[in-house]
């Protein structure tokens, strides 16, 4: 091709890219290399001294403290990270892996979009844009949230904050449950490098809002990521904005957007203030149960989201210290994983739910009853190596659910360091003849305490009300104790 342009990196390494019909951004102009494996982004404007130390740093210092330790090559499914600077005709260049298929429409008025995740945080936007097959089910929003909450939890670790974090920078497939965040050369590093952006409406903190254009601004840093990241989660889990609601403060359109979303900020689900509640209309019928709080409330997360959400858009909403860090959403989100039952509808539009400990259950998304017995788990550590107390945690059984090593043992968690022999299933649940069943199949130390017998690999134990098992002998090894319901 007579248009691609051949020049050479930073490092010294050879760049191509097709010279022609760019993808505009909001500040860079994006080529294709010619075989779209990568891109390179030119901006549009020159950058100053400190703008160009940002991007060095991030291309090469940050870039090496997040991808070349321990579960580093995780970190490169979870970013679309710089690796490469560039200079061309006078701009400066930032070399970047093209965005995996996944993160495109593949069908629908959408087909060859990208996957933001405007498309799939609004019932609107969800209900008449998204294609049925490509809306995903509840379990891999779940897996969404809990993907951005770990690179969250990364970046802050490295010492340093997105700043513009939303929907507009994080690609989402809730298809497969995966999900990417973009546009990180922005990054803040603070103390050293500030924010070009105060962030995208929506996910703007409180306090950033409330004091734009004073003596003494506020600026994103990592505590405003911390709202950030709980309005996505909410978004994502429940389809709606959980600041926009029926509170009005202002007649003019602005300063009543500045005050529900800066000074006068109020959860529209807040437990004890009922004032800016979200009452949907009769018009919006289309969009519910998402729209409607009382049908479908926050609390329909779970235990361990929804106290989360409360200290994110309650206690946390105008005292950024009381915010939930990254990595809370994470083990919040990892426990709730294990709650899900399966909705017995097969055209249900989330497909899962979260149990409740309801002595019925019931789809909270289209009202279809669970039928078979429900199946708990109550999870016991041992942190003396004698007596066993409650680790306050539970797996909810169903048919063809997977028993890992991170339920087995205590000592393993489901992260980037997590060996692939760890990721391995030990065993399953079935259910057969109207009775539930754990099949082990390669655990070796695995005990029915009632019996006193060991659970041999292939083996399958009836799971009765009542029944004690351990899971694993090692110190750190859970007793699972099981309780059925109806």
């Amino acid at each position: 091709m007579s248009n691609v342009v051949k020049t050479v990196a930073q490092d010294g390494s050879m760049v191509e890219f097709v010279y022609e019909d760019p993808k505009q951004g909001g500040v860079k102009d994006v080529y294709f290399s010619p075989d779209r494996s990568y891109v390179v982004a030119f901006y549009r404007k020159q950058l100053d001294t400190a703008g160009r130390e940002r991007i060095e740093e991030i291309v090469g210092n940050y870039r090496q403290r997040i991808f070349e330790q321990a579960g580093g090559e995780y970190w490169k499914n979870i970013f679309c990270w710089p690796d490469k600077i560039v200079e061309y005709n006078g701009k400066l260049g930032v070399v970047m892996p093209t965005y995996d298929k996944a993160f495109f429409f593949s069908s629908g008025i959408l087909a060859g979009a990208e996957k933001e995740g405007k498309w799939f945080a609004s019932a609107k936007n969800f209900n008449k844009f998204i294609p049925p097959k490509e809306r995903g089910a509840l379990n891999n929003y779940i897996r969404i949230c809990l993907t951005l909450s770990r690179g969250v939890r990364r970046l802050h670790a490295a010492g340093l904050a997105h700043s513009d974090l939303s929907y507009k920078n994080c690609l989402v497939d809730p298809s497969s449950g995966r999900a990417c965040i973009i546009d990180v050369d922005g990054l803040v590093v603070p103390g050293r490098f500030p924010p070009d952006v105060l962030g995208t409406p929506d996910f703007i903190a409180p306090e950033v809002v409330q004091s734009y254009g004073t003596e003494n601004p506020k600026t994103p840093c990592r505590e405003t990521d911390l709202h950030a990241l709980a309005t996505l989660i909410y978004f994502y889990l429940l389809h709606r904005n959980p600041l926009d609601g029926s509170k009005v403060w202002s007649q003019d359109d602005q300063e009543q957007r500045k005050l529900e979303t800066g000074e006068k900020a109020l959860f529209i689900e807040h437990p004890t203030d009922p004032t800016n509640r979200l009452i949907p209309s009769p018009d919006e019928a289309e969009l519910m149960p998402w729209r409607d709080p009382v049908k479908l409330p926050y609390t329909t997360t779970g235990p361990y989201l929804s106290e989360l959400i409360e200290r994110a858009f309650v206690d946390g909403l105008h005292n950024p210290s009381m915010r939930p860090i990254a990595g809370e959403w994470e083990d919040a989100l990892i426990k709730t994983s294990d709650l899900l039952l399966p909705c017995a509808n097969p055209k249900c539009v989330k497909k899962f739910f979260v149990y409740n400990n309801q002595m019925n259950p019931v789809c909270p998304y289209c009202g279809t009853a669970y039928t078979l017995p429900v199946a708990v788990l109550d999870l016991y550590y041992s942190p003396r190596g004698s007596q066993y107390i409650s680790e306050k945690r539970r797996i909810v059984v169903w048919s063809g659910q997977s028993l890992y090593k991170w339920h087995v043992d205590r000592s393993v968690t489901p992260n980037e360091r997590i060996s692939p022999e760890d990721c391995k299933r030990v065993g399953y649940f079935q259910y057969h003849k109207n009775q539930w069943f754990l099949v082990n199949q390669t655990s070796t130390d695995m005990w029915n305490v009632s019996t006193n017998q060991q659970i041999q690999p292939g083996q399958a134990v009836a799971l009765t009300n009542g029944l004690k098992i351990l899971l694993s002998k090692k110190p750190t090894g859970r007793l699972v104790n099981v309780m059925i319901t109806k």
